[in-house]
């Protein structure tokens, strides 16, 4: 494991001083996402590299990374991100591959390319295509998958890719008014850059007050958006494909039902399970068919209570938070990913039914909502108090685990020790 989270030039010492058996992987960013895929990798004895801005995440004490350091964060300074992992490349023996956990470390890895390490996910032209909203429901108008309402406004940030043309006209700010009504959503196109500037990817406007602060915000921080309607959401229906598409052959796919989100009605997942719905299996995949997009994606679905039907919201072109579900329940999207970059062997095993729960966020929902109703059955609580979820394949965790108790200590020191370590997963 790795004992201490390193600065840059100490990481790529000790690395020209280790020789792996194999080509490692490097994980960024090292936080809940990281550490499930590191766990994903090490099961199948992949040597991880966690690599961050900072060590405050919950990875680098976990017994599945091997080495964790520094490295420049890339919305300050992509040359310098190039830099870095083409210097931990150099110092490895074979071409690491690399798994990024957000969207900017995606984007990171797409627009450097550095030398010497693998990308298991298509270029950048497709990345951009996916992971860009207005491109995204461009290509669903196409192809008649269902997505919320959504408008484009003009004169603010860069300019719409191609497929966006599928959207109609960009509009005037005070024109999008004529065609939502109260409350709606202002969203970015490419949302990380967004999160940086004012903390979340998406905000609810319930005034012209409101949207015109908002609009102002981006207009400041030079940020394409859009305005979107609030679907009304059947909560607790919405679903996701998780999925690996190798460059040939088929896909790995696994469908998630984040069953409870906290906050409720927006929050991030904290209870998910599997569940069976083709048509969001079929819709995701014609998406990403059409987009020759090929990694680990997740596409995300609301289930529309007007409608009657799943509407696309997003698909992220990487792992998520409840990554560690899919592999638990025989579908392990990072080592699909890693073999297919590598030559190494990997089969899946059938897909079973199983569950995943994120403990802090879950806890605090029993705590502080007295509507909320446990979704846990008091045997899977005894398995997790026990320990013996771990011998299973029905039941995951996004960090607790008590043969690596180390990511749960930082869990703790950081909602308690007054640590900061901002990270929408």
């Amino acid at each position: 494991m790795a004992t201490e989270f390193l600065s840059h030039a100490d990481l790529v010492e000790r690395l020209e001083d280790h020789t792996f058996d194999r080509p490692p992987a490097i994980v960024c960013n090292a936080h809940i996402t990281g550490l499930g895929v590191a766990r994903a990798l090490a099961a199948h004895d992949v040597p991880v590299i966690a690599i961050d801005r900072n060590g405050d995440g919950v990875a680098p004490s976990s017994e599945a990374v091997a080495f964790a350091g520094e490295v420049t964060y890339p919305l300050d300074d992509l040359d310098g991100f190039r830099a870095d992992v083409e210097a931990i490349a150099a110092a490895v023996e074979g071409e690491p591959v690399a798994f990024g956990c957000m969207d900017e470390w995606v984007h990171a890895f797409a627009d450097s390319e550095p030398a010497g390490v693998r990308l298991p996910f298509a270029e950048k032209r497709v990345v951009d295509r996916v992971l860009d909203k207005e491109s995204l429901y461009g290509i669903a108008e196409g192809l008649d998958v269902p997505y919320p309402e959504t408008h484009r406004i003009a004169g603010i940030g860069d300019e719409s890719p191609d497929a966006a043309a599928a959207l109609g006209d960009p509009l005037d700010p005070e024109a999008v008014l004529n065609h939502l009504e109260f409350p709606f959503v202002v969203k970015p196109a490419r949302k990380r850059e967004f999160e940086e500037a004012v903390g979340t990817n998406v905000i609810e406007v319930e005034s012209e007050a409101e949207y015109a602060d908002v609009i102002e915000t981006a207009r400041e921080a030079d940020i394409r958006v859009m305005a979107q309607e609030r679907v009304p959401i059947a909560q607790g229906e919405d679903c996701s494909l998780a999925s690996y598409v190798p460059p040939t052959g088929d896909p790995l796919t696994f469908v998630g039902n984040p069953l409870v989100r906290y906050p409720r009605a927006f929050g991030t997942s904290c209870v998910v399970e599997r569940v069976d719905r083709p048509e969001i299996e079929e819709r995701a995949l014609s998406v990403l068919s059409e987009t020759e997009y090929y990694g680990i994606s997740e596409s995300e679905f609301v289930y529309d209570r007007e409608r009657k039907e799943y509407v696309l919201l997003d698909i992220n072109t990487r792992p998520w938070k409840w990554i560690g579900l899919p592999v638990a329940a025989g579908a392990n999207l990072p080592m699909a990913a890693y073999a297919d970059a590598t030559g190494a062997e990997y089969e899946p095993t059938a897909v079973t039914d199983a569950r995943w729960v994120y403990l802090p966020d879950y806890l605090e929902l029993l705590a502080t909502d007295e509507s909320f109703g446990d979704v846990m059955s008091e045997a899977q609580w005894t398995a997790l108090i026990s320990g013996e979820f771990e011998d299973g394949d029905d039941l995951a965790t996004g960090v607790y685990s008590p043969s690596d108790p180390g990511p749960t200590y930082d869990v703790i020191r950081t909602e308690f020790g007054g640590i900061e370590y901002y990270c929408s997963c």
